[in-house]
């Protein structure tokens, strides 16, 4: 990129790059704060679920409670809550524990709406800004000969940089919302799949032989 081209840009047309920029920034924000939150919640379900539900198999919920404290972040918390529902109501278990995974899903869905309007809204700010440079290019150029060529070329070229800066934008925001809800995507899943752990230990419960009555 000629580097007179973009000090002309940032000298002249800097008003109508600044929603842009202001766009970059929230970008970065939410996607460091997403990334960091994502990360800290990864943990070794493929150990962890075969010791609970050992566990919640032998009505051992002390023992299970501590696993998922000792597990820790959102999945901890929401073992925890579906041991707590499972041994206060077990019958209404399953609704209940969506609801718990419901509230969690928009813990964890928390700022990606933000990075899908700005995926959506930056190319249009991108083209505002080029609309507005070729007026104000247009509007030198009917001044008549006090307009010269390279001033014109300069405000032409100024016009796209605002272009492909909104849609540089764009395309950054796109990636990083759809890698965030493919995170999202996977939590899920292994919340589903500590409530079958969890729906097992309920139908064992309800297959067993209730005590003093004769077969």
């Amino acid at each position: 990129m000629n580097f007179d081209l973009l000090l002309f840009t940032l000298q002249n047309d800097w008003p109508v790059l600044l929603p842009i920029v202001a766009a970059s920034v929230i970008l970065v924000s939410v996607s460091f704060n997403r990334y960091t939150y994502y990360k800290a919640q990864q943990k070794d379900l493929a150990t962890f679920i075969p010791r609970l539900q050992r566990e919640v198999m032998r009505d051992n919920f002390e023992n299970a409670l501590a696993l998922s404290e000792q597990l820790g972040g959102l999945v901890g918390k929401v073992v925890e809550e579906g041991l707590q529902l499972l041994q206060q109501s077990p019958q209404g278990f399953g609704k209940g524990f969506d609801i718990t995974i419901a509230l969690a899903s928009r813990r964890l869905e928390k700022g990606l709406n933000i990075l899908g309007t700005i995926g959506t809204v930056a190319p249009y700010l991108g083209l505002l800004g080029t609309v507005i440079r070729i007026l104000i290019t247009f509007g030198e150029m009917a001044q008549g000969p006090t307009a010269g060529a390279s001033q014109v070329m300069f405000g032409i070229g100024s016009a796209l940089i605002a272009t492909a800066f909104g849609l540089a934008v764009a395309i950054a925001a796109v990636v990083a919302n759809n890698l965030f809800r493919g995170q999202v995507e996977g939590f899920e899943n292994d919340f589903q799949l500590l409530k079958l752990v969890l729906l097992s230990a309920v139908e064992a419960r309800e297959s067993r032989p209730v005590a003093g009555v004769a077969l």
